[in-house]
Parts: structure tokens; C-alpha cells; sequence
């Protein structure tokens, strides 16, 4: 039997300022903090991560892409992309693979633009507003599903 292929863990723009940007909506631990923290619940799971960010809308598509064949998994905070990406969407929407949508601030209790979520839709799961605590949750759910 061969082993499930990588979690992918996706960050979108801005996430690589954690721990500097608004410390008080998104907390002091950093990008790497929550690398790690998913990182050890892969582990806990006999499972890997691959871990990525980036600022450019494009290369998340591409990830996304990539994920289709390799992934057994996505975990992805779209950061500002959730509320305005329909490309980014429907990327997504192509993966046979569990994927959870994560945020670390409760987008809900925020302005009002913050509250829609393209994500949302083709997302097999939402979770939102337990800080970067919601990474590994959404790693250990795909552990369990697959």
C-alpha cells in the first residue's frame, strides 16, 4: 500500500507578516510557528505537509493544480483572495481531496466584507477564529478522513 501523498498547507497574501501585522486581530506566533504546528500533527497522523505562501494569486492556482495530483489534503487560508477570488475558487472546487478553509480571525465578527467567502462553497469544512490552533484541527480532520 503506498503511503497517503502531503497535506498541502496554503497561505495566501499577507500571511508571511504573522506575528507582525495586527498582532492584536492575528496573534505573535509567525508563518513558521504554524508550519511546525501542522507539521506535528501531520506526524501524529504518519503523515507530511507541504507547506507554502505566497502574495500572488496565480501561484496559488498553481499549487492548487499541483495539489490535484499529489495532495491527500489542502488546508488553505486564502487570506485577502476568500473574499475576492473567483479563479481562486474555482481552482479549488477541481480537487477530489478533503480541503478545509482556515482563518485565523473570526471573519464573521469583522467588517462586513470580511463575512463572504468564495472558499466557503467547495470547502469540506470552515474553520475560523482559534488562531493558528485551527491549522492543526484542520490537519488532524484530514488525517482522519483519508
Amino acid at each position: 500500500m503506498t503511503a497517503p501523498g502531503p497535506i498541502f498547507v496554503l497561505n495566501g497574501p499577507n500571511l508571511n507578516l504573522l506575528g507582525q501585522r495586527q498582532p492584536e486581530v492575528y496573534g505573535r506566533e509567525t508563518l513558521a510557528d504554524v508550519v511546525e504546528l501542522c507539521r506535528t500533527a501531520a506526524a501524529g497522523g504518519g503523515r507530511e505537509i507541504d507547506a507554502r505562501q505566497s502574495n500572488h494569486e496565480g501561484e496559488l492556482i498553481d499549487w492548487v493544480h499541483e495539489a490535484r495530483t499529489v495532495a491527500s489534503g489542502v488546508v488553505i487560508n486564502p487570506g485577502g483572495f476568500t473574499h475576492t477570488s473567483v479563479a481562486l475558487r474555482d481552482a479549488l472546487a477541481t480537487l477530489e481531496v478533503p480541503l478545509v478553509e482556515v482563518h485565523i480571525s473570526n471573519v464573521h465578527a469583522r467588517e462586513e466584507f470580511r463575512r463572504h467567502s468564495y472558499v466557503s462553497g467547495v470547502a469540506t469544512g470552515v474553520i475560523a477564529g482559534l488562531g493558528i490552533h485551527g491549522y492543526g484541527l484542520a490537519v488532524d480532520f484530514i488525517c482522519n478522513k483519508g
